[in-house]
């Protein structure tokens, strides 16, 4: 038996190991291969998360419609589930369109400065390279945020249902899905000519890793499967456009058989460690 103290303690542990993940990102002089290699793995892995949000998402909804066909619950509450499913793809999708928009006009003016320009097109690339890759990173945080609060949700929400095993193993298995997590977050900014900012890899660790943390307190205070459906959507949302973006920049980088070869070792690493949260509760 742990008690609530323990509880937000390990919904913070949980979170936070993302940050294992997360030091990738330091490797230097990679070669083409290598990198492209890399970015297919954190591909393989977001595509993994992909499946998974969804189909928690949808089993939700569907569940929920399905009891309402029964004539076991209001169709009022169906509905609402399945526009949270619907309406939570399009915020994930359209709402990191709007934040590349804005992130392209804030550091494009400051790329095509007047000294960077005297430099050379070489420099301007490299720029251009790094300011795409340190974009596409934090747009996976906040995809994988997304997500983890919904996984929050689902530790707390297990909690008060009196289910302290069930909390224990979700703490457990989604600690092991933030690890791998964090390669996905660090992915597209391994090779790059100039380390990683540390304050940038700590800022996305909290972005991507924090809302279990922050899920894990309100789902012990608010029990809602229309919030749970929500954010799994809006994560699900999120990384099917980070993915498409991370396919066509590995795309660039490497040939289609080392992306083919990263994407499956990345699914390979997300299905592994959801294995873990089946053997702990056989």
């Amino acid at each position: 038996m742990i008690d609530y103290w323990q509880l937000i303690l390990l919904g913070s542990i949980a979170g936070f190991t993302i940050f294992l993940g997360l030091p990738i990102a330091t490797l230097h002089n990679l070669s083409a291969k290598k990198k492209g290699f890399l970015n297919a793995f954190a591909l393989g892995i977001l595509v993994f998360l992909i499946i998974d949000v969804f189909s928690h998402a949808w089993e939700s909804a569907e569940g929920s419609a399905n009891v309402a066909f029964q004539g076991k619950s209001s169709w009022y509450d169906a509905a609402l589930n399945l526009f949270a499913m619907f309406g939570g793809v399009a915020i994930g999708l359209l709402g990191l369109v709007l934040y590349e928009t804005k992130m392209l006009k804030k550091s494009f003016p400051q790329i095509l400065s007047l000294e960077n320009l005297k430099v050379g097109d070489d420099h301007l690339h490299q720029l251009f390279h790094e300011a795409n890759a340190y974009k596409l990173a934090m747009m996976i945080a906040i995809g994988i945020g997304a997500h983890n609060f919904s996984e929050g949700l689902a530790i707390g929400q297990s909690y008060i249902a009196g289910e302290i095993g069930l909390a224990i193993l979700l703490i457990i298995g989604f600690g092991a899905h933030n690890t791998t997590e964090g390669f996905g977050i660090a992915g597209p900014l391994t090779g790059l000519v100039n380390k990683p900012k540390l304050r940038f890899i700590i800022l996305a660790g909290l972005i991507g890793g924090g809302p279990t943390f922050i899920g894990t307190i309100l789902g012990s205070l608010w029990d809602s499967s229309l919030a749970y459906i929500l954010f799994l959507s809006i994560a699900g949302g999120a990384l099917i456009y980070v993915s498409m973006l991370m396919y066509n920049s590995g795309r660039k980088q490497t040939t289609n058989a080392v992306m083919m070869t990263g994407i499956f070792f990345g699914l390979c690493a997300g299905f592994l460690t959801d294995l873990i949260i089946t053997f702990s509760g056989a």
